[in-house]
């Protein structure tokens, strides 16, 4: 399917005005004004990343009830159960409120629920091993905010809980001892757009705070939250929150503390990922290298494993965890990809998804851990909000599906407005799970492709590719890249800047790479100047490319690229397009559709 270009307006005489009075670039100026940062005062908290930028825990609704709670059961040397989630969000919220309730001399344990036996979020039956092994207060992170029914179970068995949650919230809050959520609706905190692992170190800096008896934390605390918002930007950048607000502090000194403050098992994790050579980690390595690794465990049903590494001290330990997570992930990658391809068949066969809404497929050979991943993949190639459901040939259970959105779809209100025909659900905007009965499955499909038409029409279903400037490959200099990296860093709601050049000419042919052929390399030339660039995943567009002496437009995301010591800027190449298609832009100006 083709993508509509748009070359984004902006207002000329308010990029001056921001350029005066920041003192920025005119590059950083018009981009800051694209993202709609405006006021000097907006612009100065955007780029100057302090972590003084972050609100105290105290403002956190709930932190203090939580902190009361916790210390109560501390103090009466009571066992504590941490229960966590099985992606990156949750294992490292976990391991943040572990090793954190550790240091602190709490009894202490985790549990994390198996992805393929238990499913998401608290269930009866874990409480109930839990209460068994002799818990008295459990900690729920990332996860917990609708599970009214278990926190009153719990209850029945001499349970406490303290849910810490940034979930969609339910119609009815559990009855628990706290809960600590940025997006109550009640106690509004001025940003709701933490993750489950942003708020477990909110949550961890109260506590260190109340063992100190002040703010001001003694060396080895601080060594620690270090340490701890290092997991933080991972479960942030993973969990494609906004990369907005605290999100951007939390992300940054992550980043920059995750060499100094990790421990054996993340510095593992991180040179098995390839990124230990690195002068300077990035928000992207975090999204494709490290957090990949780790949701493998979990798709797989070893998200403890992934925990584990998370709070591991020993060097030799450390590495064999972090090997066999990175076995898991080539299992995970080979699984997807099968995944993919049954999909894309059974879409040719039965689907016109140029005139259907929504895709929403169900199978029996289906990896239910992988069907995510699968999705997201889907919902990208055909634009459309996709929803895959891993179906078990015996009927033992109900199916299980993973959801993703695409052009702006409200995900959850949509499986809302069709959950008469689910057994559950849950989730946000952009992603989301569910279970439902096999014979409800094509009942479910239509009512949701009407949620979907309800909310944009099929012709609104042409995603927009916002291109923020048009750039000369000549002009893409490690000048121009330095003030690019100052809006770092980029991912969710701060994407890396999109640009495009017209008129180029490849230098030489296309060639594919990768083990598998999926990815494309070329060497791009434009008055007399050349760049290399990449297309992950676009191996199918080197056919058109080949056409001799053809001229192209190309957008694309410029980055540097850092190979055996050698610095270089590199294009990531979104989209492509034969120099001459005109379309309108937000500008009026003419500007060509894309070829995908």
């Amino acid at each position: 399917m083709s993508l509509k270009w748009n070359l984004r307006a902006h207002d000329a005489q308010l990029v001056q005005s921001i350029e005066r009075a920041s003192g920025v670039s005119p590059v950083i100026a018009q981009l800051l004004a694209l993202r709609g940062i405006t006021q000097p005062d907006h612009v100065s908290s955007f780029l100057d990343l302090k972590m003084t930028g972050l609100r105290k825990p105290s403002e956190l609704p709930g932190i203090d009830a939580a902190v009361d709670a916790i210390f109560e059961s501390i103090e009466a040397k009571e066992k504590i159960c941490v229960y966590g989630d099985y992606d990156a969000d949750g294992m490292t919220s976990t391991a943040i409120l572990y090793r954190c309730l550790k240091k602190l001399g709490a009894e202490i344990s985790y549990f994390v629920p198996n992805r393929l036996d238990d499913g998401y979020g608290v269930s009866n039956d874990n409480l109930k091993k839990i209460e068994e092994r002799g818990a008295k207060l459990v900690i729920t992170v990332d996860c917990g905010i609708t599970s009214v029914a278990e926190v009153e179970y719990a209850k029945t068995i001499g349970l406490r809980m303290v849910i810490t949650d940034h979930h969609h919230v339910g119609m009815e809050l559990p009855n628990a001892a706290a809960i600590v959520h940025p997006g109550l609706p009640h106690d509004p905190y001025p940003f709701p757009g933490l993750c489950g692992a942003g708020v477990a170190f909110k949550l961890a800096w109260a506590l260190c705070q109340r063992r100190a008896g002040s703010e001001k934390l003694p060396e080895s605390m601080r060594n620690f939250l270090f340490a701890a918002v290092s997991l933080a930007a991972i479960g942030t950048v993973c969990d494609v929150v906004p990369l907005l607000d605290e999100n951007r502090i939390i992300v940054h000194h992550g980043l920059n503390c995750m060499k100094s403050y990790a421990n054996q098992g993340l510095q593992a994790l991180i040179k098995i990922a390839d990124c230990d050579k690195k002068p300077k980690l990035e928000a992207e390595d975090l999204g494709f290298r490290i957090g990949p690794r780790l949701n493998a465990a979990g798709r797989l049903g070893q998200a403890q494993l992934g925990v584990e590494l998370l709070t591991c001290d020993s060097p030799e330990r450390a590495q064999q965890l972090a090997t066999y997570i990175n076995e898991l992930n080539k299992n995970r990658d080979s699984l997807d990809r099968r995944i993919l391809k049954s999909a894309n068949e059974v879409i040719k066969k039965h689907h016109d998804p140029e005139n259907e809404p929504a895709i929403v497929l169900a199978q029996p050979d289906w990896h239910l851990g992988v069907i995510g991943i699968a999705a997201g993949r889907i919902a990208e190639q055909y634009h459309r909000p996709t929803i895959l459901i891993s179906l078990d040939p015996l009927g033992a259970r109900p199916g299980v599906g993973s959801c993703r959105s695409a052009c702006g779809v409200n995900l959850y209100d949509a499986i809302q407005g069709s959950s008469q025909h689910l057994i559950k659900f849950g989730g946000h905007s952009a992603a989301a799970g569910l279970s439902i009965d096999p014979d409800k499955v094509d009942a479910f499909r239509e009512d949701f492709c009407e949620q979907v038409i309800d909310q944009v029409s099929v012709d609104e279903l042409i995603p927009d590719l916002d291109i923020d400037a048009e750039a000369l490959l000549g002009h893409l200099t490690f000048q121009m890249m330095n003030d690019l990296d100052k809006l770092a860093p980029f991912g969710q709601k701060n994407p890396r800047p999109l640009m495009c050049a017209t008129e180029v000419r490849l230098a030489e042919p296309p060639r594919t790479m990768g083990s598998d052929g999926r990815h494309l390399s070329l060497r791009l030339e434009q008055h007399g100047s050349s760049v290399r660039a990449v297309a992950f995943g676009k191996a199918d567009w080197a056919k058109e490319l080949e056409k001799p002496d053809a001229c192209f437009d190309f957008a694309f995301r410029p980055q540097i690229n850092e190979f055996r010591g050698h610095r270089s800027v590199q294009l990531h190449l979104v989209d492509f397009r034969p120099t001459g298609s005109d379309v309108e832009s937000e500008a009026g100006q003419t500007v060509a559709t894309g070829a995908q």
